[in-house]
């Protein structure tokens, strides 16, 4: 894993535990979570996308 897909990891796994704390306070809904998580996974496209999954 290069440097650049190691930095993609990070900020998908930050993206994540944000959007986790956003739905555990109700700030967003289960289907709206689902919809950035998906999102978030093209954006980032990390190499251990099928782990997250």
């Amino acid at each position: 894993m290069g440097k650049e897909n190691g930095a993609n990891e990070v900020m998908y796994k930050m993206a994540e535990a944000l959007l986790i704390k956003m739905q555990k306070k109700g700030l967003i809904s289960e289907e709206e979570c689902s919809k950035i998580r998906k999102l978030n996974m093209e954006t980032f496209s990390p190499e251990l996308a099928s782990i997250y999954v």
